[in-house]
C-alpha cells in the first residue's frame, strides 16, 4: 500500500487572499506554485509527509455550491487557546454560522467565502495534531468509509461504530481523518476535497487500479488532460490520486 493522504483541496474565488486567511488562522506559510493556486503547509516543512494534511486552494470563476461533505476541525490546548483562536478568526474575517448547534463545547464558523469549519474545545485526543484536529466527511455509513478508505490509504482505523470511524496515519502524527454519519439535511455546504499521492508518485497507475479493485470509480468533472486522476469513493465522494506534474 503506497497511498498517502497528502492535503485537502479548497475552491476559492480569490485563492490568494482566502489562503492569507486560512494561513493566519493555521499559523502556516504561504506559497504559490503557479497562477491561481496558493499553498499552505506549516514553516519547514519537507512535502509530503503525514505530520500535516497540508491546504491547497484553487481558483475557479464560479465555485459550484456543492456538498462535498469535508470539513476542517481546529483543535486548541485550552479553554483560553480556543477563545483567543476565536477572537483572532473574527478578526481575520470569518463570522459565527448557526448550524442548529446551540450549547455545544465547540464553535462553528465560516471562512471569508462560507466554508464552514469547528474550532474545538480541548480534548486528549487531539493535543499532537497540529493546528488541524480533523478532516471531517459527513457519510452515510461510516463502517463502509473505514472498510474502503483504511484499505485505501496507510492510516489505521482507530475507531468504528455506526456513528463514526475515525482513522490516523499509521506513524500515529498528524490529524485524524473522521467519518461522521449524517443525513443530507445535516450536511453543510462546502468546496472541499481530498487529495492523495503515491510514493513512488510513478505507481500512479497502478494505485488508481487498486482503487478501483476496493470499489472506487472514475469521476469526469471537466478535468481535461490532467496529472492527476479524479476518483470517487463507493459512497460517491469525490477525490484525486496525484500524479507528477
Amino acid at each position: 500500500m503506497t497511498l498517502e493522504l497528502v492535503q485537502v483541496n479548497l475552491k476559492a474565488r480569490n485563492d490568494s487572499t482566502l489562503g492569507r486567511f486560512w494561513a493566519q488562522a493555521l499559523g502556516w506559510s504561504l506559497s504559490s506554485e503557479g497562477p491561481g493556486v496558493t499553498n499552505l503547509e506549516p514553516a519547514g516543512f519537507d512535502w509530503p509527509d503525514p505530520s500535516a494534511v497540508c491546504v491547497d486552494l484553487v481558483r475557479v470563476p464560479d465555485p459550484e455550491t456543492v456538498r462535498y461533505r469535508v470539513h476542517l476541525e481546529l483543535a486548541t490546548t485550552s479553554d483560553a487557546h480556543r477563545a483567543e483562536l476565536v477572537g483572532r478568526l473574527e478578526e481575520l474575517g470569518a463570522t459565527h454560522a448557526d448550524v442548529g448547534g446551540a450549547g455545544t463545547p465547540w464553535t462553528v464558523m465560516a471562512d471569508p467565502e462560507g466554508n464552514m469549519f469547528s474550532v474545538l474545545e480541548p480534548r486528549e485526543l487531539y493535543r499532537d495534531t497540529g493546528p488541524i484536529a480533523a478532516v471531517v466527511v459527513d457519510c452515510a455509513d461510516p463502517r463502509e468509509a473505514a472498510r474502503f478508505w483504511g484499505g485505501a490509504i496507510d492510516w489505521t482505523v482507530h475507531g468504528l461504530t455506526d456513528d463514526r470511524a475515525l482513522l490516523r496515519s499509521a506513524k500515529g502524527v498528524g490529524p485524524y481523518l473522521e467519518f461522521r454519519r449524517t443525513s443530507d439535511d445535516d450536511v453543510v455546504w462546502n468546496r472541499i476535497h481530498l487529495d492523495v499521492m503515491p510514493d513512488p508518485v510513478e505507481d500512479q497507475a497502478r494505485e488508481v487500479a487498486r482503487l478501483e479493485g476496493l470499489g472506487a470509480t472514475r469521476a469526469d468533472v471537466g478535468q481535461g488532460d490532467v496529472s492527476w486522476v479524479v476518483m470517487a469513493d463507493p459512497a460517491g465522494h469525490q477525490f484525486c490520486v496525484l500524479g507528477r506534474g
